[in-house]
């Protein structure tokens, strides 16, 4: 390692202007190698024991101003090496020496990895150095199987194995015996992959999958209507997700919109969900909580939106997993210069699409692509740092988001090669914390799952010209602004990046208060629309609705971009309203699904259910689906969308070992968040998991 570094030294003083290792009036050859030797030994020396300290003092500076404050530190180490240099002092230029630096880090990393690569117990050591917490004193690690829960933000069961088809994901494809070639991409029933009814082989409901060989099953899990990552997660990792209707939504009681991926709505809903289950969550006891919005009752947090709004404590473990990857000045380095990549592929990409016109379109300008880049690089390589450190600390359940595909799916379709690339890294990243767990000091069963999946489709916005807004404001007899505004998109990374910039609270949320209180409140949560009358206390009526804007129903209801309407009936408790004046009571939608039957089966099982909740708006809206096509139409500016029903959405997946107990019987179909987290509870339990007293405590944002 100091060899090589000597010679990279060596290598830039000779291209670089600003950079000399010999004194003004020349020196010998025998000096200047000495003199680079001893300089890359004391940078080294310095990057070892000060670097560390340096991230410390720093961990409360927002994130990405760290990743770029990287460079200049690094910079300083070299200077100080240099002066330091009892032989002669060599110099360099401040921009050179932040260059140099960065060039000495980057060969040092791929050196220590191209050493290690046969030497197991190098190679530990260097994951060792990831880690973020080690367990340097404590009782010795259990015998007992650890269990890794990792999520893949927003990647459908269809899409998965279409992956697994195109050889794109080969990890998953091994661990589904399906790596040789012969139909990995086909579905269990012998079909693309598609399956309308979500049944598997011989009638098998829970549509598992696997081949020879295989060490793990695939099963398909049906999402509630609210198919996103608030209500997936939190029925997960908390048990419930009773009274989540949407990704955001009107509280008429508190005057104030929830949004899942906001800090303080994320902890108020993680401290109702406690208090509904009676318990701190699926991680309680020792658990780690990496990358998520709600912490599952952990007793490690890093990068947990729930708790970042806290200003002590809890702060700084949330931001700890920051900590554990950039003490490594070669991974910062790496992963400032793949952001800067990543930002232009994406810039490269947008552009591409724009000259082609390519359709549907949304826009990705502004500060898209480096919200795409924190997504796709900072975050993923934080978060698998973070999970590489608790697998050698032997935690005994981890579970962990990584949101790379949701983001770049929003704004590029769920099936673009965009999409495919980042696939592609997730697979890569499997690989590796598989790797890890080979070097854990107790066996690991590594499950993957996804708390939704995604459809395609262009806007409601870019079909017919006007928001879900606008046409609620014509119904309502209301003046439409003659240009549509565009929604803002929800996308989970967008809050992560707000976190790490110290900004939690979400920008423009004013925009949600109500200026007038008679005006609805319209919010949109993919193909999913909500709209609440702010001036009445209750959940209005269909009667109520009519009696004060009689022509809003029907046009909703009759809009060709409308799927169906939820409402509640002083007659009927609730109805569905669908074109042409349906009406049909939620008692009678299994005899007569109507607007309901595009949507498949279980469509009416989780209306039924939104129905019951406390804070369901007074009108509940759904996009058209095309069942030919899977498209939805997203109310916000989205080309792959979730949120509502329709299509791949509501389909994501459950990849177990087989080690463990199957997730359901074989005529039975998995349902809901809620039984997620009871099979993941199971599963922990014959794991052989210790657990802390269940006590419900409050975790409310300060």
């Amino acid at each position: 390692m100091w060899a090589v570094s000597t010679l990279t030294m060596l290598v830039l003083a000779g291209i670089l202007p600003d950079f000399r290792l010999r004194s003004a009036d020349g020196s010998s050859a025998t000096d200047i190698a000495v003199t680079a030797a001893l300089g890359a030994g004391a940078f080294g020396l310095l990057s070892a024991l000060v670097w560390p300290l340096l991230v410390r003092l720093l961990l409360l500076v927002p994130a990405l101003v760290l990743g770029l404050l990287v460079f200049f530190l690094n910079g300083a180490l070299l200077w100080v090496a240099l002066w330091v240099n009892p032989v002669e002092r060599g110099s360099a230029a401040p921009q050179t020496a932040v260059v140099v630096a960065a060039v000495m880090s980057a060969v040092a990393s791929a050196t220590g990895a191209a050493l290690a690569v046969r030497d197991d117990d190098a190679y530990r050591r260097r994951l060792y150095r990831l880690a973020h917490r080690r367990r340097r004193t404590g009782p010795p690690c259990p015998s007992t199987p650890g269990t890794l829960f990792l999520q893949l933000d927003g990647v459908g069961h269809d899409v998965l194995l279409d992956a697994v088809g195109k050889g794109l994901m080969p990890t998953v494809a091994r661990w589904l015996g399906r790596d040789d070639g012969t139909g990995a991409g086909r579905s269990a029933d012998g079909g693309d992959g598609k399956h309308g009814s979500g049944r598997g082989p011989g009638g098998n409901a829970s549509g598992a999958v696997r081949g020879r060989g295989a060490t793990h099953r695939l099963t398909c899990w049906r999402t509630d209507w609210s198919s996103q990552t608030g209500a997936s997660q939190l029925g997960i990792l908390h048990g419930s997700n009773f009274d989540v209707p949407a990704f955001r939504w009107y509280e008429k009681a508190r005057r104030e919109v929830m949004v899942c991926n906001r800090p303080t709505s994320a902890a108020e809903l993680q401290a109702r969900a406690i208090e509904r289950t009676g318990h701190a969550g699926l991680l309680a006891g020792d658990g780690a909580s990496r990358g998520n919005l709600f912490s599952g009752g952990a007793e490690e947090q890093a990068l947990v939106l729930s708790i970042a709004t806290r200003r002590r404590g809890p702060l700084n473990r949330s931001r700890a997993g920051y900590f554990a990857y950039f003490s490594d000045p070669a991974n910062a380095v790496r992963t400032a210069l793949s952001f800067v990549a990543e930002a232009g592929r994406e810039i490269g990409q947008s552009t591409r699409a724009r000259f082609t016109k390519q359709r549907p379109r949304v826009s990705r300008g502004g500060l898209y692509p480096f919200v795409r880049a924190f997504a796709t690089v900072v975050e993923r390589d934080v978060v698998v740092a973070a999970v590489m450190g608790d697998l050698l600390a032997g935690r005994t359940a981890v579970y962990a988001d990584l949101v790379a595909y949701d983001e770049v799916a929003h704004h590029s379709g769920p099936a673009s090669r965009d999409a495919e690339k980042v696939l592609q890294r997730l697979d890569r990243a499997l690989a590796l914390i598989e790797k890890v767990a080979e070097h854990a000091p107790r066996p690991y069963r590594i499950v993957v799952l996804s708390d939704h999946g995604q459809s395609p489709g262009e806007t409601f916005r870019s079909r017919y010209g006007l928001t879900l807004g606008d046409l609620v404001r014509a119904g309502c007899g209301l003046p439409v602004p003659r240009r549509a505004r565009r929604t803002r998109s929800g996308a989970e990374a967008r809050a992560a990046v707000r976190a790490a910039l110290h900004r939690p609270v979400e920008e423009g949320a004013e925009q949600y208060r109500p200026t007038r209180g008679s005006e609805p409140v319209v919010l949109a949560s993919g193909n999913l629309g909500l709209i609440s009358f702010p001036d009445v206390p209750h959940r209005m009526t269909k009667e109520e609705i009519d009696a004060r804007h009689p022509a809003l129903l029907p046009t909703l209801a009759n809009h060709p971009g409308i799927g169906f309407l939820l409402v509640r009936s002083e007659r009927h408790g609730g109805v569905v309203l669908g074109a042409h004046g349906v009406e049909i009571p939620l008692a009678e939608l299994d005899d007569d699904p109507g607007p309901l039957a595009p949507f498949g089966p279980g469509a009416a099982d989780v209306v039924r259910r939104t129905h019951t909740f406390p804070h369901t708006a007074d009108i509940m809206v759904n996009s058209a689906y095309d069942p030919a096509d899977g498209e939805v139409l997203a109310f916000e500016e989205q080309i792959g969308s979730h949120g509502g029903l329709g299509g791949a959405q509501s389909r994501a997946f459950l990849l177990s070992p087989l080690a463990l107990s199957p997730p359901v019987a074989e005529d039975a179909e998995l349902v809901g968040a809620e039984q997620v987290h009871q099979v993941l509870r199971r599963w922990l339990d014959e794991s052989g998991a210790t657990r802390a007293p269940e006590e419900p405590r409050r975790e409310r944002a300060a």
